[in-house]
């Protein structure tokens, strides 16, 4: 699998999580799950200040290597602090979408940028073929960034993110 090495700015995400693992397949429920209730739901749309079109799938808050626990949130970026705080108070005074909203930091530090093609099954399958390769991981901030190049959701164009040391 092809990728490069770059180093990323920091961003501010808002969304819904979940502590989800791999093992037996859990997280596939578990992810799957989440991303039917933050576009389903209405938080995507009701979201304010959003940077981009772009939805972001974060993996972090690793309880040790990717065999153990870690919260998958999904989520979008906002533009800044001021966004952020406006949302958690909206949503989450007023309840209107239903979901505990969470923010998020994606710190600013070096990545290794992956590209594929394709859906959900895409990104599974990166993922299987991710963790037969030797990578020094941080565990900190891991990141899929959606382009959102295409309605058909089985050629979206995907960034994912793995934080490395």
């Amino acid at each position: 699998m092809n990728y490069e090495i770059v180093e990323i700015n920091e961003k501010i995400v808002i969304g819904i999580s979940k502590e989800t693992t791999n093992k037996d397949g859990q997280a596939v429920n578990d992810i799957g799950e989440l991303w039917k209730k933050f576009m389903g739901k209405g938080i995507y749309n009701a979201i304010k200040g959003k940077k981009n079109d772009k939805t972001i799938g974060l993996y972090t808050d690793y309880q040790g290597d990717f065999t153990s626990p870690y919260s998958f949130v999904a989520c979008c970026e906002v533009n800044s602090n001021s966004d952020k705080e406006k949302n958690l108070e909206e949503l989450n005074t007023n309840n209107t979408v239903g979901e505990s909203i969470i923010s998020k930091v994606i710190p600013a530090d070096k990545y290794a940028k992956f590209v594929i093609v394709g859906g959900q099954k895409e990104v599974g399958d990166f993922w299987f073929k991710f963790w037969q390769m030797d990578f020094d991981r941080t565990y900190i901030s891991d990141f899929e960034e959606y382009q959102c190049n295409t309605f058909d959701t089985k050629k979206q164009e995907v960034h994912i993110y793995i934080g490395i040391k």
